[in-house]
């Protein structure tokens, strides 16, 4: 018998300031030599912050540079063009950068630091990276953050509708959870206990978070905390399906349909309710925090197209064929598309 290994971050440090910080948490864990790319802009913004800190604790910066290319190619080049002295790559911004740096340090077998300056996904917890590959948006393994520093300040600086994507990203482990068993269920998959543990407890734990404004302290590091152990979650499965499921299907679906896709969580946080509905499962839940947290109120506001969803909702198989959820069996499909139809929640959406 073979036992479980998994990688978790041995830096979390999610909070107020700690973007300020940074330099004395690298020095804690023998970083010396760091390499740095910003998102798009960041540099002014956050920049100069992270450059001093570094410079207090003795961590000497070899690189540093934005990135906003998300092309494979790209960042292979960027990768091998390392200082070999490196001893560490820093991604901080957005899902782009993240996902650029996580890939140059899975090539590099180096650490990496995931420093979001956004909620808007659990991305900057994951094992793996969206790059442009042949033209197309794929998914390839990356690295696991050796440390993930989340500055709940910086979160707050983020235009709303990315801890809305959050949101929808956070409150979709209800309806893939679900997808999750009913896979095991018809014989296709094997559930892993103790991943489903940690991303139900992740969700729920959430879903219960008191807040006055989505923009409260304490709601933004449950939100933050609960997107990180949706990471490991994927890690400790070996795979997404503890956080990924049928509405994720619909969301990646829209990316190839639509020539301007919505925030991937926002696209997600619809198919949700969606699929919640189709699965007759928590769906009150899921209405409740979209209503509570103004998630419906703003959705309202991206003139949605219902027939690019019905749409989604048939291509939705063949995105992953292996896969075996609600929506690879027709009626499920045909049921989608009633509610999508039928559902008063979904006709405000849609208008």
């Amino acid at each position: 018998m073979s036992g479980s290994h998994i990688a978790i971050p041995t830096i979390l440090k999610v909070g107020k300031g700690t973007l300020n910080n940074i330099g004395e948490y690298m020095k804690e864990s023998g970083f010396r030599q760091a390499v740095i790319y910003f998102g798009n802009g960041l540099t002014d913004m956050f920049g100069y912050g992270v450059m001093d800190s570094l410079k207090k604790e003795g961590v000497n910066v070899l690189e540093y540079r934005e990135m906003d290319s998300v092309d494979i190619d790209d960042i292979i080049d960027m990768a091998f063009s390392i200082d070999a002295k490196a001893q560490v790559i820093v991604g901080i911004g957005g899902g782009k950068v993240i996902d650029a740096a996580k890939y140059a340090a899975y090539l590099r077998k180096l650490p990496f630091l995931s420093v979001p300056t956004s909620s808007s996904s659990d991305g900057f917890s994951s094992a793996s990276a969206s790059l442009i590959v042949n033209g197309r948006r794929t998914s390839v393994p990356a690295r696991m953050a050796y440390g993930i520093i989340v500055d709940t300040d910086v979160i707050k600086t983020a235009p709303v509708k990315f801890i809305y994507s959050g949101i929808g990203d956070m409150v979709a482990k209800i309806t893939a959870l679900y997808d999750w068993v009913y896979e095991a269920q018809t014989g296709y998959t094997e559930l892993n206990d103790f991943a489903m543990m940690i991303a139900k407890k992740a969700v729920n734990s959430f879903v219960r978070t008191p807040f006055d404004t989505i923009q409260d302290d304490l709601f933004l590091k449950e939100l933050v905390d609960s997107l990180a152990m949706s990471g490991i979650a994927n890690e400790i499965a070996g795979g997404s399906s503890p956080t990924s499921g049928s509405e994720h299907l619909i969301s990646h679906a829209l990316d190839k349909i639509l020539e301007t896709p919505q925030l991937h969580g926002i696209q997600v946080g619809i198919s949700t309710y969606l699929m919640s509905r189709v699965q007759n499962h928590r769906y009150k839940r899921v209405n409740k925090i979209f209503t509570d947290t103004g998630f419906w109120d703003y959705v309202a506001t991206l003139e949605l197209s219902r027939e690019d969803y019905e749409k989604a909702i048939d291509m939705a198989p063949s995105i992953k064929p292996h896969r075996h959820t609600y929506l690879h069996e027709e009626k499920y499909r045909e049921l989608a598309k009633q509610i999508l139809r039928e559902d008063e929640e979904l006709k405000k959406v849609f208008g």
